[in-house]
């Protein structure tokens, strides 16, 4: 589960091929549900990608003897869905989304890189989770005011 059936084993990038994968089964997911129930299947799944990733993330990371194993990408998964609440399933809004959270992810503005300081699989999901929060503010804006239909 950690490294989201062995996606985190990619190279180069594997955080990237994560976030990318998750673009498109969330699309594919999302075009077979009514438009109503989008955003609570999206929050569904987020919450259950979290209550399920902290603990395999915590498992992992001891057993590997790291503190965020670049191999762990289930932090990934959660972040990028969360970038996508609410956005139309339409290949822009969901290119936008993945853009702007991997940006905002290997960035990681403030305040998230403190959040990775929180201990063990809690601090390798939640900076994705906040950076995931940034990417879908942002890209609601563009949905809103910058054109981005």
């Amino acid at each position: 589960m950690a490294t989201f059936c062995g996606i985190g084993r990619l190279r180069p990038g594997p955080g990237t091929w994560a976030s990318a994968l998750t673009v498109l089964l969330w699309t594919l997911f999302a075009t077979h549900l009514r438009a109503s129930w989008q955003v609570p299947g999206a929050l569904l799944l987020i919450v259950l990608v979290v209550a399920v990733g902290i603990p395999a993330a915590t498992a992992v990371a001891r057993s590997a003897g790291l503190k965020d194993p670049g191999f762990v990408v289930i932090d990934e998964v959660a972040g990028q869905l969360i970038a996508l609440v609410g956005a139309p399933v339409r290949w822009k809004s969901q290119l936008a989304g993945f853009i702007l959270f991997r940006a905002l992810d290997i960035l990681k503005p403030p305040p998230l890189r403190l959040l990775e300081r929180l201990p063990e699989g809690t601090g390798i999901v939640v900076d994705d989770l906040g950076a995931g929060l940034y990417a879908l503010a942002v890209l609601q804006l563009l949905l809103h005011y910058g054109g981005l239909r």
